[in-house]
């Protein structure tokens, strides 16, 4: 590695002069992520080497600020794309020792090396690295969480689907297990949308529920019983004999109120028939 010096060089033209070697000896440093630098960029536009000649410029130019807003705008990417945060980590380090590796060249070099200035200089760029790196992790975590928090969201949207009709008229189709955490959320959704979208009739399609516990069971029976006080209709349709053999084993059964059909297509041809005929 042929390092260019002169003597009037700053440690910033130092570091420019020397790009190429800066990066050869980066990239033999993180062992671990060079041979992921093409995939990071391709999945989520992240340019590792030149990040890294701008940080080093932010942090040898004591621009904190500077390195603050880049960690900012890291951390989101790195949180937006979901990239194994280890790699950020072990970059973050490998930049750290090839800067020192650099530093400590440029004094040599330029015989400027001073005990007490160097400490002082330690102090300043391992504050900087640090500082990124904290705020790095600061708004990964805080963008990561958000993230987390909004498909959770989405999740549940998706676990109760309703579906309106027409004006008066819903259909939820329930697909899969139920456990206690669904049916909790199930109960504020249903409750929550019977009211805000004046719901008159709830299509409740069974047909995608293989099995039910007994206090799920129990749990959607105060379900129908509050939408009841609701002023609204349940129609329970594709009920499956694994069901309906619970209930019956344990005595429990849809009151008189909440109406039953074989098939969602059954309600939905008589239900709209209804609404036309209404009309």
């Amino acid at each position: 590695m042929e390092i260019v010096f002169e003597s009037n060089f700053t440690l910033k033209d130092f570091f420019e002069a020397n790009k190429e070697n800066f990066e050869s000896t980066l990239l033999s440093e993180a062992v671990n992520v060079k041979d992921k630098i093409d995939e990071i960029l391709r999945i989520g536009n992240i340019d590792l080497v030149n990040n890294a000649h701008q940080l080093i410029v932010f942090i040898i130019n004591g621009e904190d600020e500077e390195v603050k807003q880049f960690a900012k705008q890291e951390g989101i990417a790195w949180a937006s794309h979901s990239i194994e945060v280890t790699f950020k980590l072990e970059w973050v380090h490998a930049i750290r020792r090839t800067l020192w590796t650099f530093i400590h060249k440029y004094y040599e070099l330029s015989n400027q090396y001073k005990i007490d200035d160097f400490f002082k200089l330690e102090q300043e760029i391992n504050n900087r690295v640090d500082m990124f790196l904290n705020s790095f992790f600061i708004h990964y975590s805080t963008y990561k969480d958000s993230l987390i928090k909004a498909q959770e969201k989405l999740v549940e949207n998706l676990s109760v689907p309703i579906i309106p009709i027409n004006d008066t008229i819903s259909i939820l189709p329930l697909i899969g297990s139920i456990d206690r955490n669904r049916v909790d959320i199930l109960k504020e959704k249903v409750l929550t949308e019977v009211s805000n979208l004046r719901i008159n009739t709830l299509i409740i399609d069974l047909s995608g529920i293989a099995s039910m516990e007994q206090e799920i069971i129990y749990d959607l029976l105060k379900i129908i019983d509050g939408i009841s006080m609701m002023g609204c209709s349940t129609v329970i349709t594709g009920l499956r004999a694994e069901v309906v053999k619970e209930m019956t084993s344990l005595g429990i059964e849809f009151g008189s109120d909440t109406k039953k059909l074989g098939t969602l297509q059954q309600a939905l041809g008589e239900y709209l028939v209804q609404g036309l005929h209404a009309k």
